[in-house]
């Protein structure tokens, strides 16, 4: 098997991130996203949305979101579970999966997108879009922050998914100017320990 994906994107860093936490060795083929090597016809064969990353099986079959990649191999592999083991933590674990993405993962990456022109020759850049995006981004942080107050891990007690997509999401961010405040010292502290994981180089 083997995953197209592009190292400098945030959505491939987030499978690479999750395998490597679970020491799951893979091929990864190299993506030019920025050329449109994404929008070829060999690569809409395998994702007709024309994303990365793309998880191609030995038989051919793909699976092209990332978290669904992740939840494949967290049922292949569930002794390292990031993905919860009980029916609350898998809840919980999925709900603050779904609140950093929608709240934090997919405005930082609006932003991106609608701020920069990146994607022009594909898309149309709505600058005001992208400014509310990274504003409601921002917000997003400080509830983050509020929740790390108690909280050694964004969903618990445990080390999950909705870290990795936090982290992900926050690394990138700085190319839109969306980092901690000096006085969120509660996301500081949870980013300075997920950033020092070895698989947080993946």
């Amino acid at each position: 098997m083997k995953i197209y994906e592009t190292n400098t994107a945030p959505t491939p860093r987030r499978v690479r991130f999750f395998l490597a936490e679970k020491n799951i060795p893979m091929d990864y083929v190299q993506v030019d996203i920025q050329g449109g090597e994404n929008l070829s016809p060999a690569m809409r064969a395998r994702n007709p949305m024309a994303k990365v990353p793309v998880l191609e099986l030995d038989d051919g079959t793909c699976i092209y979101e990332s978290v669904s990649i992740c939840r494949y191999f967290e049922e292949l592999y569930p002794e390292t579970p990031l993905m919860g083991t009980t029916p609350l933590e898998k809840a919980q674990i999925d709900m603050w999966q779904r609140q950093c993405e929608f709240g934090l993962f997919m405005q930082i990456g609006m932003c991106f997108q609608h701020s920069t022109g990146y994607f022009k020759d594909r898309m149309t850049p709505v600058l005001e879009y992208g400014k509310v995006a990274g504003q409601d981004a921002s917000k997003f942080l400080e509830i983050l922050n509020s929740r790390l107050a108690d909280n050694e891990f964004i969903a618990g007690d445990k080390f999950s998914i909705a870290d990795i997509t936090a982290v992900c999401a926050i690394d990138f961010g700085r190319v839109v100017k969306v980092r901690i405040a000096p006085e969120q010292t509660h996301l500081q502290r949870w980013y300075d320990a997920i950033s020092a994981r070895p698989a947080a180089k993946a």
